[in-house]
């Protein structure tokens, strides 16, 4: 069994917001299994399914973004999951925008979520897709910034190809595990052309 999780906030005020790429990502993923998020269960919606016989869970908590870890261990305990088993997608401001990063463990950074996940759960092996929404510009305070809409910056075209990407790399992680995800869409999305055409790698961790 193996699961992945969209962190986000609930509310249809924050559908589009920076902070709930990981929600769309999730629910493209599910779209894609043919299933949907019509249960509540683990302090989020949860949809369930299988993927080459074998179980799948899909999880959006909704505890709002700075009490995710509680999701995450109702999670862990109710399907007896090893944070290895949980694919997680969110929003990452040390990202350059329309950007995806795939890894199979780390840090929480400056991400609310993460930092709730590492401090409840005390594991930080959780595999993860990151989708870059960009940092704040001078004048923007971060909390503002992760709350405002993707979908209305100049970059929202590459932001919306990015989520798709990290839909994809989920159910790339649950029919083939960590590494052949990384291996694919690190590849594929690590590359980034400025305005020049030159090819800019970005590698935060």
């Amino acid at each position: 069994m193996k699961a992945v999780v969209g962190l986000g906030n609930p509310g249809r005020e924050y559908e589009l917001s920076r902070h709930n790429v990981g929600f769309l990502a999730v629910d493209l993923a599910a779209d894609h299994l043919g299933t949907a998020f019509g249960k509540k269960q683990c302090r989020g919606l949860l949809a369930e399914t299988r993927l080459k016989g074998e179980r799948v869970i899909l999880l959006k908590p909704q505890t709002y973004m700075n009490l995710s870890g509680l999701a995450i261990l109702d999670l862990m305990r109710w399907f007896k999951l090893p944070p290895q088993d949980i694919f997680i997608l969110s929003d990452d401001i040390d990202l350059p925008q329309g950007s995806l990063r795939v890894r199979a463990k780390g840090g929480a950074g400056t991400h609310n979520g993460w930092r709730s996940i590492l401090e409840v759960t005390s594991n930080q092996d959780f595999p993860r897709g990151r989708i870059g929404v960009g940092a704040p510009p001078p004048q923007w305070d971060l909390k503002d910034w992760v709350l405002s809409r993707w979908d209305q910056d100049p970059q929202a075209d590459a932001i919306q190809q990015t989520i798709e990407q990290a839909g994809e790399a989920a159910i790339s992680f649950l029919a083939q595990g960590i590494q052949l995800t990384m291996n694919r869409f690190n590849t594929s999305s690590r590359a980034k052309k400025d305005g020049g055409g030159t090819l800019v790698e970005s590698d935060n961790s």
